[in-house]
């Protein structure tokens, strides 16, 4: 099994890095850089760099190009990512051909034990707003001088004010709720996207007793002993197992089911551009519901490590953090909110908070449980019947 694996692990390596090398190297221009960006993430993600950030980069270094390469949703994505660093370190190659990465929380304790990572926050001008505690921890590992958060993002239930007419206020209510409308609330699982593992996560953490240790750690594996029943009890509501994050969005849009959990950004996109039934709205359940932010880190066999970070303190500025990552992409900044909020339109302001208030979002806006907790409970979760 274990040839397997790294005869899997290296095809992911050789196509990430023939995909690296044809899209962009070869056709950059004497005097040109060509910077190679790998983000996890959904498709939006590397529509945010292509669409967004790329006009941005060019305008003010006409010097760097951009190649961005999707790894894929979820921690597969940032998974990914780890794999082909490793590889190349572990096959003595100093300079690599990923410049950036965007990458999820959970990878970040694999990246650091490795040495994969550049501390390069200080060589930028973005350390100042880096204020929240996601900049410094990361499932309770220390990435403070690593990382800069590119977003931070929320779930929430989204449901269909139509059709819902009593909304649940806690998860025992949703229980409830699930078991009298067969296969009309949707999510999909741990295996295809993060919302899916959050909602996992929210479940478990009512459910256990142990929410605050799940959380926050420490780490004890001896508070598992009921998971196993408490995923069994999840599986056996009858709900509808979507195709993805977006996939949970669009049933929802067809009607076919009547709630989910998804990403208020995701959510908020679909609205604006007139893709989502206004009937459908968003609220937090108590006891809460968790966010995480996506990191800006540089590899530290980055090739072009110079441009890499203009390219990250570029990201992190409140310029780009208000034109794209709350106006275009309805995320809550990664950086000091009160340095981007007064760059942001007035819309983009109002529909970030129109159904989930600042005082909900302060209540049961939690995070995602640590590292070591999250494994367990998605092994659990795939265990149970």
């Amino acid at each position: 099994m274990k040839s397997k694996k790294i005869i899997s692990i290296l095809m992911v390596t050789l196509m990430a890095a023939g995909t690296l090398a044809g899209c962009g190297r070869q056709s950059a221009k004497a005097g040109e850089t060509t910077l190679n960006v790998m983000t996890a993430g959904d498709t939006n993600m590397e529509e945010l760099q292509n669409n967004y950030v790329a006009p941005i980069v060019e305008e003010k270094y006409p010097e760097i190009k951009l190649n961005v390469v999707g790894a894929g949703a979820g921690d597969e994505g940032s998974q990914k990512i780890f794999d082909k660093l490793k590889a190349q370190k572990d096959a003595g190659k100093e300079k690599g051909d990923i410049d950036v990465a965007i990458v999820h929380q959970g990878i970040m304790r694999q990246m650091l034990e490795n040495g994969l990572l550049d501390k390069y926050v200080d060589l930028t001008g973005t350390g100042e707003y880096l204020t929240s505690d996601g900049a410094k921890n990361a499932l309770g590992t220390d990435v403070e001088g690593y990382v800069i958060p590119l977003f931070s993002s929320q779930t929430a239930i989204a449901y269909n004010s139509a059709e819902v007419k009593d909304v649940p206020e806690s998860f025992d209510e949703l229980k409830t709720w699930i078991s009298e409308n067969p296969k009309k609330f949707g999510y999909n699982g741990v295996t295809g996207g993060m919302s899916g593992v959050a909602f996992v996560a929210s479940f478990l953490c009512n459910e256990s007793g142990n929410a605050e240790q799940i959380l926050k750690g420490p780490y004890n594996e001896s508070i598992e002993a009921d998971w196993p029943a408490i995923m069994n009890e999840l599986k056996s509501l009858p709900c509808t197992i979507t195709n993805g994050n977006q996939g949970t969005l669009d049933m929802l849009n067809r009607g076919e089911i009547s709630m989910g959990p998804v990403w208020v950004d995701m959510f908020y996109t679909m609205l604006a551009e007139g893709r989502m039934s206004p009937d459908v709205k968003l609220t937090i359940l108590e006891p809460g519901m968790p966010g995480q932010p996506m990191y800006i880190v540089i590899p530290s066999n980055a090739a072009n490590k110079e441009e890499a970070v203009k390219f990250a303190e570029l990201l992190g500025s409140p310029e780009v953090q208000a034109k794209v990552i709350v106006d275009q992409f309805n995320w809550y900044p990664g950086i000091d909110a009160n340095a981007v909020l007064p760059l942001c339109s007035e819309e983009a302001k109002n529909s970030l908070f129109k159904d989930i208030t600042a005082d909900i979002l302060s209540k049961y806006g939690t995070v995602l449980p640590l590292n070591e907790y999250k494994n367990d409970m998605m092994e659990a979760y795939e265990n149970a019947k």
